[in-house]
């Protein structure tokens, strides 16, 4: 071969490299809202890659190029010593919240016997002769509650023959000077205090509807304050807030005051639990969050709801039981010193080298060693999605109703979780209906379903899908409230109506989950927000059902039996989210579940396999985005897309601080910090 033809051979070949090169430009991928589009390119060639990284033994961890919150909690320990000890923290602050929601049904009991109180004859020894002398009978032969006859009670005190005053004819009128009220329940509350009987009894009623109202006004307020201020600061404010109205409740001279005060109890509701029950959350690892998520009820929540009742009995008043739980709420306040920051919501502000202290403070306790470069490589992960969050926050829950199936979608779940909340919560206070002579077991047995509840969730949940579940599970508690009401046996209506509050409480717990993975990450936190916030206006309604019993324990129980099988029913109209990759944008959430049919179902047939996207180089980092105070009950909503590609590569990320150069220098002095020398070629 002549020195030409040597020369043509070599451009040619130098030709076909540059080809080759220019075709292994990579265009890592695109990600885009409707506000923006960010655009993430590398020029990095496989050989480049291959001589600046060379290949390491399999043994060696290499740093991912995205290392965010899931990719972490594993490092520092999923569920160590430091996870367990805030695990052990919740006690209390379920404790304030089982009495938060549950102490004013027993604060409002009404009492089950009363008649007029007579003061002329208050010292007749003779209580049936008081009565036989001044309160008229009913058609059963009882005595009423609220009249009296009209006579001048002077003269009959003083009367030698007061027999000849005993007449069933005698004209009747409204009791004038209060009642005469039989505490058989050893246990003095404020509508026996304060005479709420009689026509009065519908303020506790509205006392009920009131501590709502402050729950509404207390989700939307702390909503913002804990994104401003953080989530231990609204966690410990919220105790505050509870201590405070509950000493205030103690010494309640009259309604308005106790409005008041039960007011200011009621927006403390929300936020002294789903704080510290996101703290938790948010620092155990993807593959305990179900677990510990359900089992915080089931350990801590469910058996202080049944200790309330006997916790009342043992006050013996409403002004003593409303001081004593003061006391553990007081001593809640001092999780401030110990509890640490939410790391999700320091990266959320731009407070990254906090949130990397407080992980580290886990790392140590946990006795884990975490490499600078991961370290480094989760602080870029974090500066990229910092800037990601504030774009995302552009967005509003009216964006949601600007798109046909995703607004679909939204109405339908406020009026699944207005459904299913006013059920819920009405099933709870009915069991002070039930069976006014025992109450308190009665109640007490009522509370206990939650702990089979909560543990059923965690076994099906996970396999048979939500939206099943969710249409079983609320349908069937509608069918045994009806059932309740048909029966004539009061032992059957109290065991059918039981029944039904188990199915109610799984019920409440799936829909918890479900709208978080339903809507788009951009919009969740404020889509949820607003969807919980309905909730609380629907249990608005669920005190005046309950006083639905005054006239027929049968009309209440259909009313709580017609709601159930009616949300049940539109529980099939959402999609499934088992085996989904859930939405991240506005576009995403309104193809979601576009090719569903009725009869999807997670377990078998089409459903039962994850659908398969478009294969991606990079994951979403979705478990950095701190916005939602209630998509925390599934580790599957902390990691959405994790998509491995069959080749090793690398892409460089811009950074808020950082230019593409400069995270690609950071990742190889990484790279070069954590190499084994005696790898290098």
């Amino acid at each position: 071969m002549d020195g030409n033809e040597y020369k043509d051979v070599k451009d040619n070949k130098e030709e076909q490299k540059s080809t080759t090169k220019e075709k292994s430009k990579v265009d890592r991928g695109q990600q885009t809202n409707d506000n923006d589009r960010i655009t993430i390119h590398t020029d990095i060639t496989d050989s480049h890659l291959s001589r600046k990284y060379p290949q390491r033994k399999s043994s060696f961890a290499e740093p991912p190029l995205y290392f965010d919150f899931d990719d972490l909690l594993p490092q520092i320990g999923e569920f160590g010593l430091y996870q367990k000890i805030m695990f052990l923290l919740m006690i209390p602050f379920c404790f304030i919240a089982s009495y938060v929601y549950l102490g004013q049904i027993f604060m409002t009991l009404p009492p089950d016997r009363y008649y007029c109180f007579v003061h002329e004859l208050s010292l007749i020894e003779s209580e049936e002769e008081r009565m036989i002398l001044s309160i008229p009978k009913r058609d059963d032969g009882s005595y009423s509650r609220c009249h009296m006859y009209d006579l001048n009670y002077t003269a009959v005190y003083i009367s030698k023959n007061r027999s000849e005053y005993i007449n069933s004819s005698h004209s009747q009128i409204p009791c004038q000077q209060g009642y005469v009220v039989h505490d058989q329940l050893n246990f003095r509350t404020a509508s026996m205090e304060f005479s709420w009987v009689c026509g009065d009894e519908i303020y506790a009623t509205y006392a009920q509807m009131i501590f709502f109202l402050g729950s509404i006004v207390g989700c939307l307020g702390y909503g913002h304050f804990a994104d401003r201020c953080g989530r231990l600061s609204a966690l410990v404010s919220s105790c505050a807030l509870a201590l405070f109205g509950s000493l205030f409740t103690s010494v309640s001279p009259n309604f308005m005051a106790f409005a008041f005060t039960r007011f200011i109890v009621g927006a403390s509701y929300d936020a002294c639990f789903t704080m510290i029950y996101i703290l938790v959350l948010e620092y155990v690892g993807p593959s305990y969050r179900t677990f510990v998520a359900n089992m915080s009820l089931a350990l801590f929540y469910s058996p202080f709801t049944v200790l309330i009742p006997w916790l009342a009995l043992y006050s013996g008043n409403w002004r003593t039981f409303s001081s004593l739980s003061a006391l553990p709420i007081g001593l809640a306040l001092f999780g401030f010193c110990v509890l640490p920051e939410s790391a999700r919501w320091l990266v959320s502000v731009g407070k990254i080298d906090d949130a990397i202290l407080e992980l580290q403070k886990v790392a140590s306790r946990n006795r884990r060693t975490i490499s600078r470069s991961q370290w480094q490589t989760f602080r870029e992960s974090c500066e990229h999605f910092y800037r990601e969050e504030i774009e995302g926050r552009n967005f509003n829950v009216i964006s949601i109703f600007k798109r046909s199936r995703l607004a679909r979608y939204m109405v339908l779940m406020i009026f699944i979780w207005m459904t299913i909340s006013l059920v819920y919560d009405g099933h709870v206070r009915a069991a002070s209906v039930l069976d006014r002579e025992n109450i308190f077991i009665v109640f007490s047995i009522a509370c206990a379903t939650e702990i089979p509840g909560d543990l059923l969730v965690t076994l099906i949940l996970d396999r048979f899908g939500r939206r099943w579940c969710a249409f079983i599970f609320t349908a069937m508690s509608g069918i045994f409230s009806l059932l309740a009401a048909n029966f004539t046996n009061p032992n059957y209506i109290l065991v059918a109506a039981l029944t039904g509050r188990f199915f109610a409480n799984v019920s409440y717990n799936i829909g918890l989950q479900w709208a978080a993975e339903v809507l788009p990450t951009v919009v969740r936190a404020q889509g949820v927000s607003f969807i919980h916030t309905l909730g609380f206006v629907a249990m608005l309604l669920s005190p005046p059902i309950i006083y639905l019993s005054n006239l027929s324990i049968s009309l209440m129980l259909n009313t709580l039996g017609v709601l159930g099988i009616l949300g049940g029913l539109v529980t099939l109209f959402l999609p499934e989210t088992l085996h989904q990759d859930l939405p991240q944008t506005l576009s995403e959430g309104n193809e979601f579940g576009k090719s569903q049919r009725i009869w999807h179902f997670p377990c078998c047939g089409p459903g039962a396999r994850r659908s398969q996207r478009p294969r991606r180089i990079w994951h979403q980092g979705s478990s950095l985005r701190t916005i939602s105070k209630d998509e925390y009950r599934s580790g599957k909503l902390h990691r959405v897309v994790v998509v491995k590609s069959r080749r090793r590569t690398f892409g460089v990320l811009p950074s808020v601080v950082s230019n593409e150069s400069e995270v690609l220098e950071r990742m190889e002095k990484s790279y070069k910090f954590d190499r084994d020398p005696k790898e290098e070629i």
